[in-house]
Parts: C-alpha cells; structure tokens; sequence
C-alpha cells in the first residue's frame, strides 16, 4: 500500500476551504497543515479543525513535514509559492489560472521537471465526472471523431464579492481568466487537447465594476474541430434555466426564481466587499450534491451523434435515439482532482491536468484577451494533446 501524502493548504479562501473535506476523507491523503497570513482567521481555523496555522509558507515548510503543497491563494502569488515549495522538493497542487504570464508558468514547468515532482494544476469543471465521462465517450470511438464542441455560460460572477485582483486581469482576473479557464480545459478535454488558433471578443460593459465581465471564444483545434466558449457573468439570465434548473454545484436552484446578483447591489466600498466575500468563503462549494456539476450547457457534435450532459451523467443523441448513461454522484469534483494528484506522485497515472496542460490553458486566456484588443487571430505555441 503507497504511504499517505501529508499535504499543506496555502490559503484557506473558498478555493482552499473546498478541498477541505476531500482531502480529509481521501485515503492518499492528510491534512496536516495550512499558511493563513490573518492571525484572527488561522486561529479560529486551527480551533475548528485540530490543524496546525502558520502565517506564511516559509515557516510551515520549515516545521513539517510535508509531501506536497496545495496552492490556493490569489493567482499573483501562486509562481513564488510554488517554486518555494517546489524547490523544497514538494509536489504542487495549484488552483487555475496556474499563473498570471506565460513566463511565470514556463518557469513554474520547469522547476517541477528540474526537481523530479509533480506540478498538478486544478480545480478545473474538466474535472467534473460527466466531462471525463464525454471525454472517454469521444476517446471510444463510438461516435467517430469530434467535430464541434460548446460550453455557454450564463450566471453574475461579475457581482458577487471580489477582491480587487479578482477583476484585475493583469492579476489574473476576471472572466476570461477566472471562469474561461474552466470552459478552456472542457472544451480542449473532448476535443483532444491542440488548439490552433483562437479569436475572441472581450467585453467590460459596467463602468461601476471595470473588469473583463463576458466574452466570446472561438477556438480552432489542429485536427479540424471546433469549438465556442461563450460567458456573461452580467447576472441576467442564467444558463441554469437550460440545465433542467440545477445550479453550476448540482443543487436545484429555489422554486421561488434565480437568487442572482444584478448591477447595484455590490457592496458600497471594498472593506464591506471584502468582508462579504469572507463571510461567503467555505458556504458556496459543497461537498457533495444530489446531482453532477453544471458548469454551463455542454454540448459534443461528433460524426455519429451528440453529447450532452444531464443532471444523472450523460445523454447521448444517434441514430438510435437517446440513451442515458447514469454515473454516480458520490464522488466530489476535487476528489477527482485528488486521485489524479495521487496517482500521478504514485506512478500509477499519467497526469493530465499537470503544468503543461495549465501552461497551454493559460496560453489560450491570454490569447483571447489579445485577440479582442487587436482584433485579430492568435496562433498558439504551448499546445498539447490528451495523453493516452
């Protein structure tokens, strides 16, 4: 049996309170330390949990022992804590975006190799079981080879509470880099991972909340398919309305309408915001749900037939008819994530979500942004297949 992996958690927002549960019901896994940089706040952690609080990531790599980091703090930080933790011979696990430039995550890449670890980058919605499950689908065969895929999203990520780098793109904000990353590793998932080309509109229509709040992506892959990533985090209509009302975390949303956040009703001043946002952390993401994630609307056109998700797993479209292929729901998305972090440090798995993949991930947010500020197509260099 392979030995448990101590992890430490870096940042303990809603991204690093998420993986809480998972890790601490996973058995390659315990938690057994976390970097908080509020006093009041790593207290009262330590208090709920039994788990071990340092103010900075230094202090706790010098008074554990750890195996590997879980990297969940703002996006701007994510490059130095990685290599300090990567050069202290540690796997990482690093919340998307991996990185805020291409630089920094080519430098990221190249400590992991340098130090023989696994650099793992997620959570993604790729991770979510029905997106593996369409992507072993199209790996099959079953319905020839894919020729176009599309993930809509419709919700008011523009109005919930931010920090300031949460909307700064040259912090690694925003829409395109914060949600487009999610739609980005969907879409390459099933339709095999090279991406060509991208061109893409941006949009930033609220002067109250300067930030990239939608766009529009056209995504060019090498064999031929293509796909359309497409988000409007204006808090108007919801993509839940086409996904049988279940919620982006597999909740029914209340009967009584959408629970939407709409311009004007943002906090008056970035302490209240920010109070907000920490008053929020660890209710939003739950452990488990009666039903699969929604990330949107995901649609597979493939030769042979369509494929789509459904709140049980999958619905596929042929000549046939429609067939349901129901997955269980007893598996969070992150600890999906976990297996693949555990199964790459054991040797068991090649990982797919690993440095390379964030760095080609990161490459096409960047690429978008560019595209829609110069009006023009982007070819990419940083692309790479779906390993086998």
């Amino acid at each position: 049996m392979a030995p448990t992996l101590r992890m430490g958690m870096v940042g303990m927002g809603n991204a690093g309170l998420a993986f809480i549960s998972a890790i601490q019901n996973h058995p390659d896994f315990e938690w057994v330390a976390f970097v908080e940089p509020h006093e009041t706040t790593k207290v009262t952690y330590e208090t709920r949990w039994g788990v071990k609080g340092y103010t900075d990531l230094s202090a706790m790599l010098a008074s554990e022992l750890l195996d590997v980091v879980c990297i969940a703090s703002p996006t701007e930080h994510h490059t130095r804590q990685a290599l300090e933790a990567i050069a202290a011979g540690l796997h990482v696990l690093v919340e998307k975006p991996m990185a805020v430039t291409l630089e920094d995550a080519r430098t990221m890449v190249r400590a992991a190799s340098d130090h023989g670890v696994i650099l793992l980058v997620g959570h993604s919605h790729s991770y979510d079981m029905p997106i593996l499950k369409m992507r072993e689908v199209v790996a099959s065969g079953r319905l020839g080879a894919v020729r176009m895929a599309h993930n809509w999203c419709f919700t008011d990520w523009i109005y919930r509470p931010r920090r300031p780098d949460e909307l700064s793109a040259s912090s690694g904000g925003g829409v395109t880099l914060r949600q487009g990353s999610h739609q980005f590793d969907i879409l390459r998932l099933v339709c095999g991972g090279r991406v060509r080309s991208v061109r893409a509109r941006t949009y930033d229509w609220d002067r109250t909340r300067p930030a990239i709040g939608a766009h529009c992506v056209y995504l060019d892959f090498e064999d031929g398919a293509v796909a359309t990533a497409v988000y409007n985090g204006y808090g108007g209509f919801q993509t839940s309305e086409l996904v049988e009302g279940l919620s982006e975390w597999g909740f029914p949303q209340p009967a009584r309408g959408w629970d939407v956040k709409r311009r004007g009703q943002i906090a008056s001043n970035s302490q209240d915001e920010l109070r907000a946002k920490q008053e929020r952390a660890g209710k939003v993401i739950p452990d488990h749900a009666p039903f699969h994630p929604f990330f949107g609307i995901t649609v597979v056109s493939c030769e042979g037939g369509d494929i789509r998700q459904s709140p049980q797993g999958l619905r596929l479209y042929t000549a046939e008819g429609v067939e349901e292929i129901v997955y269980a729901t007893d598996r969070s998305p992150r600890e999906l994530v976990l297996d693949e972090l555990a199964g790459a440090i054991h040797g068991r798995v090649a990982a797919v979500h690993d440095g390379g993949w964030g760095m080609a991930n990161l490459e096409i947010c960047l690429a978008a942004i560019s595209s829609s500020e110069r009006a023009t197509e982007i070819f990419l260099n940083e692309q790479r297949a779906v390993p086998l």
